[in-house]
């Protein structure tokens, strides 16, 4: 067969930009083929619209009440000036994955659909492709249960959601995980009502603590959640929306936000004549990210696995390490961050406490409140603690609830990585007053014991009585 390519990537969203570009910097021939908008949902639909919509969200909900003595009129929300906001936020990160910055790199990027037409080839429109490798990274789509009367109403998914040029009277919101909870409070601080409804216990698989007191706090903002909830029928029109429950009375709403999370998009790519293989939860990998044939792999949305827009890039990285350098780098997620970017956040490093007790022996854990911190404190912001898990002599998990939580996962990555030690982290110099004094605080907590226990006070004895014999 003769190549047209080095690389072949399907897919413009994190991990396809992340493979594409770092083989193309490394001298490898790249073709890029995508259908949609180039950024794929993190940019358009995902990460970046809604982080901007609940900045402004968490801007209107600094304006109500009084706090730290500062009171005014309340917020006043000009719905389409918000959107406009959103979308000057994607407008602005736009460049960095535009397609002719990928073409300076010497990509060459194809717009269509793929499909292959043999294990190393693949097809857009009347254009052929060939290549000893080939890296699909095409994503995934909101998942939408089967539930009755649902594809006959209107409602919204995130693919959606940030076209809405009016704020819903009331947003019904079915699923609680993080884009449940996320959108939620943004709607609701920018004044909606809005119900979430999940059909078990919301944030189930979080530390209970941690969801305890952040479900606490939606609900002290007005959220209603109802948990453990059996949807049979959903009817209605734009504007009045009914969710039937088993048993209980009906919900009504305005809008309906589906965020019962992702499936991965593997439709019109004849995987079988490429000889892929995949289930429900998407194309089948190993370790490497390599499909069953292995000359073609898999990142990101589209194979089983996490689906987080840093995974896919992490994953991308990966390739570049395969195809360019030839290292056989295994995928690690023992140390995969994720965090649902409510406020107060709520962020998770590894394994929860009970996850930890469940598969390991000798586990400890140490607890350091958010309100032991000056600059949490100083600010009125003191809801949240960090909780660090671990087994034998190994830190194993990490969950921080806190104003900016994820920000603090870093150094704790390092450390579950090896890379770096709870005690080194216990003994450095932390800027004052920050949060993340809350890390060195948690980090030198178990030395405590050993540092100023009785061996320590001995020694410490002995020292000053030979000082006062001099």
């Amino acid at each position: 067969m003769s190549w047209t390519h080095d690389v072949v990537v399907v897919g413009a969203g994190s991990a396809g930009l992340t493979a594409a570009g770092g083989c193309a910097q490394l001298g490898l021939r790249v073709a890029l083929v995508e259908r949609g908008r180039m950024g794929g949902e993190c940019l358009n639909t995902g990460c970046v619209p809604s982080k901007a919509l609940l900045a402004a969200a968490r801007r209107a909900q600094g304006m109500r009440g009084n706090r730290l003595g500062i009171s005014g009129p309340g917020p006043m929300v000009d719905f389409a000036a918000v959107r406009t906001q959103v979308q000057k936020a994607i407008a602005a990160i736009a460049p960095h994955d535009s397609a002719e910055r990928f073409e300076a790199w010497g990509v060459e990027v194809l717009r269509g659909d793929a499909l292959f037409t043999g294990r190393n080839a693949i097809r857009v429109g009347a254009r052929g492709l060939a290549a000893p490798r080939i890296v699909l990274a095409t994503g995934s789509d909101p998942a939408v249960p089967d539930l009755p009367g649902l594809r006959e109403v209107p409602f919204l998914t995130n693919e959606t959601l940030f076209d809405l040029d009016t704020l819903p009277r009331h947003l019904l919101v079915l699923g609680g995980g993080s884009i449940g909870l996320e959108m939620g409070q943004a709607f609701r601080r920018l004044g909606s009502d809005v119900t979430v409804v999940d059909h078990g216990a919301i944030l189930s698989r979080s530390d209970p603590a941690a969801a305890a007191l952040l479900l606490a706090v939606l609900r002290a903002e007005g959220i209603t959640l109802h948990e453990h909830c059996t949807i049979s029928a959903v009817s209605g029109q734009p504007g009045r929306i009914r969710l039937d429950r088993d048993g209980q009375a009906a919900i009504e709403g305005s809008h309906l936000l589906v965020a019962t999370g992702r499936r991965a998009r593997l439709d019109g790519l004849d995987l079988d004549k490429a000889g892929v293989t995949w289930t429900k939860d998407g194309i089948t990998v190993d370790a490497r990210r390599r499909t069953a044939n292995k000359a073609v792999y898999a990142i990101g949305d589209c194979r089983a696995g996490p689906r987080f827009t840093h995974a896919a890039g992490y994953e991308g990285r990966l390739v570049v390490a395969a195809l360019g350098f030839g290292l056989p780098s295994p995928a690690r997620f023992d140390a995969l961050p994720a965090v649902t970017y409510t406020d107060p956040e709520l962020a998770q490093l590894g394994l929860t406490e009970a996850e930890a007790r469940a598969r390991h022996q000798n586990v400890s854990v140490t607890t350091e409140p958010w309100s032991e911190n000056d600059r949490a404190v100083a600010e009125g912001n003191t809801a949240g603690f960090i909780k660090l898990v671990q087994a034998g002599r190994g830190l194993v998990g990490v969950t921080i609830l806190g104003a900016g939580a994820g920000e603090l996962l870093l150094p704790w990555s390092l450390v579950m990585r090896g890379k770096a030690s709870r005690w080194s982290l216990g003994g450095a110099i932390v800027a004052y007053p920050t949060r993340s004094e809350l890390s060195q605080a948690a980090a030198f907590r178990p030395y405590e014991a050993q540092l100023f226990g009785a061996a320590a006070r001995r020694w410490a004895s002995t020292l000053a009585w030979t000082r006062r014999l001099r």
